[in-house]
């Protein structure tokens, strides 16, 4: 089992844990918002977090995004040697913020989802997009099961949330 962490560029620090979050789940949702001053807590069907950003001159509150488990989006899509679990952030217009990539087991070495660059070509990238292995997203030889079935998750789930909660105008 491996745990990676990839930290975006421009990450903000905001003040205070929520306690019905632990932390390092926490830290992983601000990977994924670095703007969001709250974060709610695990809702809905299909399961998700909502993040929130607050305006200092109003003091409005605003929700910026959504974020998912891909384990529990598509409980069904395996890697090479298991499940995949994946923190993936979506913001309102249907376009995601990040991946975290938490939990997978690789039998051949951390060359396929760990390193730095996979997670980097997801930010920014719409759920309207392919996702298609070898065109849209980097291959990896000797890989090739592990990097198919995460991008798909990453996809799939993507999509089942913004039918669920976007409109079709508001996704870009």
């Amino acid at each position: 089992m491996r745990t990676l962490t990839i930290m975006l560029v421009g990450s903000v620090i905001v003040a205070g844990l929520q306690p019905s979050l632990d932390k390092e789940l926490q830290a992983n949702l601000r990977l994924l918002f670095p703007a969001a001053t709250s974060f709610s807590p695990k809702e809905g069907n299909p399961p998700h977090f909502k993040a929130y950003k607050t305006e200092q001159i109003t003091n409005e509150r605003t929700h910026i995004g959504f974020i998912f488990w891909t384990t529990e989006l598509e409980p069904l899509e395996r890697g090479y040697d298991g499940p995949i679990k994946i923190l993936v952030g979506m913001d309102t217009a249907g376009v995601l913020t990040g991946i975290v990539v938490v939990e997978h087991n690789e039998p051949y070495g951390n060359f396929s989802v760990d390193p730095p660059e996979f997670a980097l070509q997801f930010i920014q990238k719409s759920i309207r997009d392919g996702f298609k292995v070898g065109a849209d997203i980097d291959a990896v030889s000797r890989a090739t099961v592990t990097v198919r079935s995460s991008s798909r998750a990453i996809r799939n789930g993507s999509r089942r949330m913004a039918r669920q909660f976007l409109t079709p105008d508001a996704v870009k």
